[in-house]
């Protein structure tokens, strides 16, 4: 799937409170080793290397056009990089100090199992921060879904939408973070987001959780199916003369290995 690291950025403030909301809770002083797990367009992975200027910060990705983006933050950074990889082979190093996880675990099947297991594997001392999307069951999904099984997209898209069992509960995390042996803290946040300009929610979409959709089709059909998308939108998201409301619930979980 490929990502558009413009677009993803285009809610930047909107999509950057929730990192920092997160890792606002890591207690972390002098961690040797930072990673971030899907770190993207790679800028708040900068913000880890500024928090921590003595620990070597990884931020991995398995996107070549979110890593082109990345690299200009490493630039001057000698302790800063930015790698290709796939977050499901990933493992914690000896010196592993902190794990960030930001808007990435939701496209990763089975990532619960594998926390479980990275968690079990930190050294004592060590943090993992996660948020992942709490909105599956908003109407931008849902709208999303229904329309993506129906004639006569079910044919051209069928599963391509993941939604069961994609992210757990809060009370899911903190259950793995304890069972773990960790000291942990779980949480949601819904914010209530103002949306500035036409066809608003639909512009936010794109940057994520339309990627899908948009890979799979043609442009021809992704032009259609967006149309179609839209209508639903405007009358589930009703502008008003101060923009578009859209409430974005997420997920966060921090754990400390004891």
């Amino acid at each position: 799937m490929q990502w558009d690291p413009a677009k993803y950025v285009q809610f930047g403030d909107y999509r950057q409170r929730p990192f920092f909301d997160l890792t606002a809770r890591i207690e972390a002083e002098a961690p040797r080793e930072v990673v971030d797990l899907g770190c993207g367009p790679g800028n708040l992975t900068a913000t880890l290397a500024a928090r921590w200027p003595g620990a070597r910060v990884i931020g991995l990705d398995s996107s070549p056009d979110m890593l082109a983006t990345a690299s200009a933050h490493a630039q001057g950074e000698p302790g800063l990089e930015y790698r290709l990889g796939d977050i499901a082979s990933w493992a914690p190093s000896p010196e592993t100090g902190v794990v960030v996880s930001n808007a990435a675990l939701q496209w990763v099947p089975g990532h619960q199992e594998m926390l479980a297991r990275w968690l079990k594997e930190l050294t004592p001392g060590a943090w993992f921060a996660l948020q992942v999307p709490g909105n599956f069951t908003a109407a931008s999904h849902t709208l999303m879904r229904e329309l993506a099984e129906s004639a006569p997209w079910a044919a051209k898209l069928g599963s391509v939408l993941r939604h069961d069992e994609a992210v757990a509960t809060p009370a899911g995390y903190l259950e793995i973070m304890l069972d773990a042996g960790c000291a942990a803290d779980a949480w949601e946040t819904t914010y209530q987001q103002v949306l500035s300009g036409e066809n608003a929610v639909l512009e936010w979409v794109r940057g994520a959780g339309l990627r899908p959709v948009l890979a799979t089709l043609s442009p021809e059909d992704a032009a259609v199916f967006e149309a179609e998308y839209a209508a639903l939108l405007a009358e589930a998201y009703p502008a008003s003369e101060y923009g578009t409301v859209y409430p974005f619930r997420r997920i966060f979980a921090v754990a400390c290995k004891l």
